[in-house]
């Protein structure tokens, strides 16, 4: 069962929706007992780190969460900040991540190639897989995302880096760890792009 976690971040219906549409069954967890049975993961968040962080933590979910990536047979994919969080720590706030995905959290127009341009970064950009990437399989190459943010991930191994987009500078857009994911773009308001991905998710 695909359990989207619902910690008071992100839309939960609109993964709901996509998913119903493919006849691919979720359910919401608000809990922790909910998360029992889970066979994917996914965690959605807009807004800032240290916000999500501390709701994620006053949820109660934040480590039967851990103990789930630690055990390391669930799929779990982070979603926009549900990507960020899964990272050590951002330029965005104070609170330590999850860790589940070593490396750090960087504003975009802290980078001089990027400094001078308007942020967020938003609306449509393409997005480019790096071979063999399993959440972007299928669509021969043509991958196209929307995107709302200032903050990118950097991780701290460049092989956990699993696509790129382009901002001023080349940026990950999306992690790899294990069976840890994350995706900074949103694949809710990606068309048939974001549903691709979402089932290619769901067939882990």
């Amino acid at each position: 069962m695909i359990t989207i976690v619902d910690y008071g971040l992100g839309n939960i219906s609109a993964f709901s929706t996509m998913y119903k549409r493919m006849g691919i069954a979720t359910r919401r967890a608000t809990q922790a007992a909910e998360l029992e049975g889970a066979t994917h993961v996914i965690l959605p968040g807009v807004g800032s780190f240290d916000h999500a962080m501390h709701l994620l933590q006053a949820s109660g979910m934040r480590e039967p969460l851990d103990e789930l990536v630690r055990q390391g047979e669930v799929p779990v994919l982070g979603i926009c900040v549900g990507m960020q969080i899964l990272a050590d720590s951002s330029d965005e706030g104070r609170e330590r991540g999850l860790g589940w995905v070593p490396g750090r959290v960087r504003h975009l127009a802290s980078q001089p190639a990027a400094a001078n341009l308007p942020m967020p970064h938003m609306g449509w950009n393409d997005v480019i897989p790096q071979p063999g990437a399993p959440l972007f399989q299928g669509l021969d190459g043509d991958w196209r995302f929307y995107f709302l943010h200032s903050y990118y991930f950097e991780p701290e191994d460049g092989a956990d880096a699993a696509a790129a987009a382009g901002y001023g500078l080349d940026f990950c857009c999306s992690v790899q760890r294990g069976k840890v994911f994350g995706v900074q773009c949103h694949p809710e308001k990606s068309h048939h792009w974001g549903a691709a991905l979402l089932r290619n998710f769901a067939e882990l």
